[in-house]
């Protein structure tokens, strides 16, 4: 299906859909944002949009990435889906294509795409931070499948997750990247706890994973023993790009409501028109990315450059809004209010979570811009 034809028909479903799938008046509590998502993806899925751009070797329709990026963008436009959670299916279904026996990816992904269910990502650990190349959450060989001990933290909707794509060593500490091997763990498995972290905005999104004895098949491992930094690096490209886009889509939206709301005398148009080049200018930066993967190209280390225009444009929009809406969010407790405070919070953490700006600019300049070893 070409773009065109994509964009036509999904946004006459969407239009005649739009009501029942919209979110209800006033502010949305994670539990029920996880409920209303897999209701959307549900819809979405058996009507076939979401499907397209996926192989169908996975359930999917085949077709250009494009279709899957438009798709995500009209959700989050329409306020249908909260970007940040709706775009782990762009994180790590791409993973699970490329690294999982390819029954299990034929089973597994139809299941994320439609919402039946939720995955997570561990990777991050107390003492690493961005470093994964130190983590220490240790698998060894058992008589069942790899054992699995240690702690991850940050790793959204962990809590919720029926699965989750997990780093662990399996060589030494000394080895660094080349001792880390990935795999595919159920979340129900015995051994495995997770406790949520509940953030300054109030939601609980992120969670911290012990793993005690946990007893992973080795069918379950992603691609070889040793090459999860391989896996690693091919997933958090995807993080930078088609989910990102999403997010721009989800910051324009926001940009429009505060112009649209704010009293007036309330907004500097210089400072609007300053939010505004920073957005348009990470928009059409992402929009190449999204060409690129249409193209079959490999992303690489060039979306750190997303990454970090796209955090300073979500702060940027933000900080506009609690400019023009200061006695809105600072007085008032209504929906509208207590949502614009929520998000106000969130998004302080722009720069940080995904990787933290300081970290993309190390990569981009050494990497990139070849200005140092990369260490």
């Amino acid at each position: 299906m070409e773009l065109s034809e994509f964009k036509a028909g999904l946004d006459a479903w969407l239009d005649e859909n739009e009501s029942a799938l919209a979110p209800p008046e006033g502010i949305e509590h994670l539990d029920q944002q996880m409920v209303r998502l897999s209701k959307v993806k549900a819809a979405v899925y058996d009507a076939g949009w979401m499907r397209w751009g996926w192989p169908e070797a996975v359930g999917g329709l085949g077709g250009s990435t494009l279709l899957r990026a438009y798709l995500g963008a009209a959700l989050t436009e329409r306020g249908l889906v909260e970007p940040g959670i709706y775009s782990m299916t762009e994180v790590l279904a791409p993973t699970m294509i490329d690294y999982a026996d390819p029954a299990l990816a034929a089973e597994m992904v139809p299941r994320l795409l439609r919402g039946d269910e939720t995955w997570c990502q561990g990777f991050s650990e107390p003492d690493t931070g961005s470093n994964l190349g130190s983590l220490a959450c240790r698998a060894v060989r058992g008589p069942d499948g790899w054992v699995v001990n240690g702690q991850k933290v940050w790793t959204s909707l962990a809590h919720y997750a029926q699965r989750c794509v997990l780093l662990t060593r399996t060589g030494t500490l000394e080895s660094a990247h080349r001792g880390i091997t990935a795999m595919f763990v159920d979340m129900d498995t015995p051994g495995i706890t997770a406790r949520p972290i509940e953030s300054m905005h109030g939601h609980p999104e992120f969670a911290e994973v012990f793993f005690e004895d946990v007893v992973v098949p080795f069918e379950r491992t992603l691609g070889q023993e040793g090459q999860g930094w391989s896996v690693a690096m091919d997933l958090l490209p995807f993080e930078r790009s088609t989910a990102l886009w999403h997010r721009a889509a989800f910051l324009h939206h926001r940009l429009q409501q505060v112009l649209d709301v704010a009293p007036d005398g309330a907004l500097d148009p210089a400072k609007v028109g300053e939010v505004t080049q920073l957005l348009y200018a990470f928009r059409a930066r992402s929009r190449g990315t999204q060409w690129r993967l249409h193209r079959g190209e490999t992303l690489a280390a060039e979306t750190s450059i997303d990454k970090v225009l796209v955090a300073a444009a979500e702060q940027a929009v933000f900080d506009l809004a609690e400019e023009a809406l200061a006695e809105k969010i600072i007085l008032e407790d209504d929906g509208p209010a207590e949502r614009w405070r929520s998000e106000f919070l969130y998004s302080r953490a722009a720069t940080i979570y995904g990787g933290s700006s300081e970290i993309q600019r190390n990569i981009i300049a050494r990497r990139l811009l070849d200005l140092g070893n990369d260490r």
